[in-house]
């Protein structure tokens, strides 16, 4: 025996490149399940494995597993109450604070996304971008504090950064989430809010031999008419083949999952503030908003996933798998409409003027004479993003007699790429001359807060004549992104079934390697508002369509819907984006990061049977954590003291150096889990550990330009702007979680309470340093020709590790099913509420002075209940999801703004009837109440800052299992 645990430790370690491990999944598919995947998954232990090792263990934690084995086999209710059950098995039986979403929640609910499903459980809330739920928010912390994982391996990023977009997994995929609200040693750092664990359906746990379902919806989407460029219908088509060959030691699984719909949003935004306090002709002191714009953004939305998996059970002892999943997401978005422009630093045209309750202009009315900077700009914006994410690795589990070996290899990469067009267009005089001028315009406006406000202009005529409008400006400026992971990660469990204290005993190491690309590029055709030199260009009357305002928005100045490519194409001009020293941003916002982690863990799973005459279990471990982060970029030097760059137009500097900085550090995570088993029904919980997760890679870049000031002469100073830093330091925290749980008899409800305390020590924030010693954080210093010597150290402005602070909070839950006999015995309900609160606040002048808002992500109160209802071959279901006001970054203009977004409640529906075992068909309804997404700028709510509707989204369709 010691033979053959030395031999697969060595096999493991041959394997050593890259990869994580998971641990087969036994939860299944059920036959409702559409959800084809592997026999890896996440650290969870799950029943039929703790069966296979409850065959040679008595210990008592090997008991808590079949107890959970042995719940989950007498749950006998189909439909939505099925779902509540075996999620409350789950959580009853886990070593760790956690919630789940089953099979049966997931292919049972109308859900554009795992997001969707998410949101329902305590203390998880999303934030919609573009009408979809999107990023995560646990307890109060935004994605870039959130680790996931898809069947225990670390998934890279589409967004750009570190947070996950959900919408890019589909739900039909997705056989099972956990969300670990308490860390274990076993976890893979990176969750100082949670982890959220995706696991995909392994096929030898199918109920048949051979498992076919087929799933086809139709959509409507109730605004899609009021948006130029968006189709009200849509489709969703899915299907799932999972197969048992060979006596079922062999399992094959095959998904497809695609979704077609329009992408629908009517938008009234109104601008930040540049923060400066200006005199009105009044005499009144006010800060001036950039401007405001009404848009609407139409396009489609097309996401197709794939999942292929194979499961070969070798031997009694031996599993091994091969899965991978792909998911492509092309999201066509156009924005059209208008944008009245630059109203700071035209303080002189502004009468009539109306301050809200901090000085900042809400209302009022511009006028120009012509010329200038002031226009009511046409927009015809492109946002198209296409996306892609692929996962995959080899999976293998060994067990013999006491031991059990785990490991695994994998691959996972994403892509994003957003086209970002800017197109405007402006009346003017003398079209056809040598000498247009932009015309005299005046707007008068009111903001209305969370509410649309009024817009109207002097002569809306002009905006929609060909004779008097021209294309000013024609811009691309794309992001595109490349994240990479290669990783490798092992397990080795010995079992004591003879211990009093504990009943295992479990080591691992975990090593990644992560390369992150980002890369700029530009293509700019003229200046806005025809200013710098470039003749404005005629619109052909193919290129342009008017458009007017529907619904909510009608009465709004009707514009024209511009082609921007076609508008070039009439004067021969192709936009091509390149890097360009003309605009050398694009040349220091491209570069690399590269992370190495390298972790090893040990745990000791706690089973005490009689601790003060009660049970006691759970699992204490320390994890070492040691990362490494290099950062590549270029750095600025000027004087022709670089080396040779050519951009992509040719043309070559000698002011730019490439640049690598880093750091390495090293971290003990303790961790903590108890469970004391008060009753046959109820338990207490007590967690504690110390958790990490890693700055955000996008604000780890390197490139970096410069100026110098007090020169020329001796006292000429070298200051350096990137606003990023390759010196971060992870993002540490030392969290508790205190829980009661009360479960009724045969899983069917819960009442449970619980608090957390988190204690945060830092938070990224910009800074500018002053005489920063630019030598000490290895960045070079250029040499000023005036003494032969480095520049004197100016100022960095940059991203460092600002204070943190407390983050706590209260989490209520309650679920009950069978409240009623008879007919109305498949009633159920089921509600959750987290109150959140932190010491932390963000300063901000978007919105005029300076005011604060909280911690990005946190929303005081989150909360979602549902009713449902289960007879026979009827089921329904009615939910709703609220979150209060919260802070959040990823609201785009030119660059991420922080902004608040109000208060939100979104209500869904669902009803399905099952004809036959094979045939059912379903309708569904999402955002019921149309909630639209609402933001404004610091901490007063009558400075708009975006008003976004999406309408309602209808789902019909059938469905066909075999």
């Amino acid at each position: 025996m010691k033979r053959n645990v030395l031999a697969m430790a060595l096999a493991s370690g041959l394997l050593f490149a890259a990869g994580i491990h998971a641990t087969p999944t036994d939860t299944g598919a059920t036959a409702g399940s559409s959800a084809a995947g592997n026999g890896a998954t996440s650290d969870q232990t799950t029943p039929a494995a703790s069966q296979q090792q409850g065959d040679q263990s008595t210990s008592g934690k090997q008991t808590q597993d079949q107890q959970l084995a042995k719940s989950l086999s007498t749950i006998t209710v189909t439909g939505y109450n099925q779902g509540m059950e075996k999620a409350i098995d789950f959580q009853r039986y886990a070593d760790t604070i956690q919630n789940v979403i089953t099979p049966a929640d997931i292919g049972g609910l109308p859900d554009q996304s795992i997001a969707d499903a998410l949101t329902r459980l305590p203390g998880v809330s999303a934030e919609r971008i573009a009408g979809q739920a999107s990023q995560i928010n646990i307890r109060g912390l935004s994605g870039n504090f959130i680790q996931t994982t898809l069947n225990g391996r670390e998934q890279p990023s589409t967004s750009g950064t570190n947070y996950i977009q959900f919408d890019q997994y589909p739900s039909e995929l997705i056989n099972m989430a956990t969300v670990y609200k308490s860390s274990q040693a076993s976890l893979i750092t990176g969750g100082v809010g949670g982890t959220i664990a995706m696991e995909t359906a392994n096929p030898l746990n199918a109920p048949k031999e051979q498992n076919l379902n087929v799933d086809a919806r139709g959509s409507y989407n109730s605004q899609a008419n009021d948006v130029a460029g968006a189709n009200s219908t849509g489709y969703r088509l899915s299907a799932a083949y999972q197969g048992k060959f060979l006596d079922n030691t062999l399992g094959i699984g095959l998904g497809v999952a695609q979704m077609y719909q329009p992408h629908v949003a009517e938008q009234f935004v109104g601008e930040a503030s540049d923060g400066n306090l200006v005199t009105l002709p009044s005499g009144q002191n006010a800060y001036l908003t950039q401007g405001l714009q009404l848009q609407q953004n139409g396009g489609n939305e097309r996401r197709t996933g794939e999942l292929a998996t194979v499961v070969w059970k070798a031997s009694d002892e031996l599993t091994l798998s091969l899965d991978s999943f792909y998911s492509k997401f092309k999201n066509t978005s156009f924005g059209y409409g208008f944008r009245s422009q630059n109203m700071y630093g035209n303080q002189d045209l502004v009468s009539n003027a109306v301050l809200g309750p901090y000085g900042t202009m809400t209302g009022g009315t511009v006028t120009s004479t012509g010329g200038g900077n002031f226009s009511n700009e046409t927009t015809a914006d492109n946002y198209t993003t296409d996306t892609s994410i692929f996962s995959g690795g080899l999976n293998m589990k060994w067990n013999h007699d006491r031991w059990h070996i785990n490991a695994d290899l994998s691959l996972s990469r994403a892509t994003s790429n957003e086209i970002n067009v800017d197109t405007t267009a402006d009346p003017y005089t003398g079209l056809g001359t040598a000498t247009p001028q932009l015309m005299a315009q005046s707007t008068t406006y009111q903001l209305a807060g969370r509410n649309l406000g009024t817009v109207s202009f002097a002569n809306p005529g002009v905006y929609t004549n060909l004779n008097d409008m021209a294309l000013s400006r024609y811009g691309v400026y794309p992001y595109i992104y490349h994240d990479k992971m290669k990783a490798f990660r092992t397990d080795v469990k010995y079992d004591l079934p003879n211990s009093n204290w504990f009943s295992a005993l479990e080591a691992g190491v975990y090593a990644n390697n992560h390369t992150y690309n980002a890369d700029r590029e530009v293509y700019v055709y003229g200046n806005e508002w025809g200013s710098g030199g470039t003749i404005p260009l005629t619109i052909p009357s193919s290129a342009a369509n008017v458009t007017c305002w529907k619904g909510n928005f009608s009465g709004y100045p009707c514009f024209l819907q511009l082609n921007g490519p076609a508008i070039l194409a009439a004067h021969g001009i192709t936009a091509t984006p390149v890097k360009d020293w003309n605009n050398s941003w694009s040349l220091i916002q491209s570069g690399s990061v590269d992370t190495q982690t390298r972790d090893v863990y040990f745990m000791a799973d706690i089973d005490a049977q009689d601790v003060f005459g009660h049970e006691l279990t759970g699992n204490v471990g320390m994890r070492y954590s040691h990362q490494q982060q290099t950062s590549y970029g270029i750095q600025q030097v000027g004087n022709g003291a670089g080396v040779p760059i050519t951009d992509g137009y040719g043309v070559v500097s000698t002011d730019y150096a490439p640049l690598t900085v880093g750091k390495t550090y090293g971290d003990w995570l303790p961790s903590l889990n108890l469970v004391y088993h008060l009753t046959e029904n109820d338990q207490t919980r007590f967690s504690a550990a110390k958790v990490l997760s890693r700055p955000p890679i996008n604000q780890m870049m390197a490139g970096s330009g410069s100026w110098v000031s007090n020169g020329p002469g001796p006292l000429a100073q070298y200051n350096v702007w990137g606003g990023t830093s390759p010196l971060l330091n992870p993002l540490r925290a030392t969290q508790f979680d205190l829980t009661y749980e009360h479960y009724f008899e045969d899983s069917s409800g819960l009442v449970s309470g619980g608090v957390f305390y988190k204690d945060i020590k830092s938070f990224i924030q910009a800074v500018t340093y002053n005489n920063y010693n630019f030598a000490s954080a290895g960045i070079p210093v250029p040499t000023n020709p005036d003494t032969g010597q480095p520049y004197l150290n100016g100022q960095y402005q940059t991203a460092y590790n600002a204070k943190g602070g407390e983050v706590r909070g209260l989490e209520l839950a309650f679920a009950k099913n069978h409240i009623f006999p008879g007919i109305w015995e498949g009633l159920g309900v089921q509600g959750n509420f987290a109150l959140t609160s932190s010491t932390v606040s963000n300063p901000t002048t978007l919105g005029g002075a300076t005011s604060y808002i909280g911690l990005p992500g946190l929303s005081r109160r989150v909360a979602s209940a549902a009713v449902f209802y289960d007879y026979g071959p009827f089921s329904a279901r009615v939910s709703g999801n609220y979150r209060s006001k919260f802070a959040s970054d990823t609201q785009m203009s030119v660059t991420n703004q922080m902004v608040t977004f109000a208060a939100e409640t979104v209500y869904d529906f669902q009803a399905s009837y099952n004809f036959t075992d094979q045939w059912s068909v379903v309708f569904q309804m999402l955002n019921l109440n149309n909630q639209p997404t609402r933001t404004y700028f610091g901490s007063d709510p009558s400075q708009t800052g975006t008003i976004q509707y999406f309408g309602r989204t209808s789902y019909l369709g059938v469905n066909f299992k075999l």
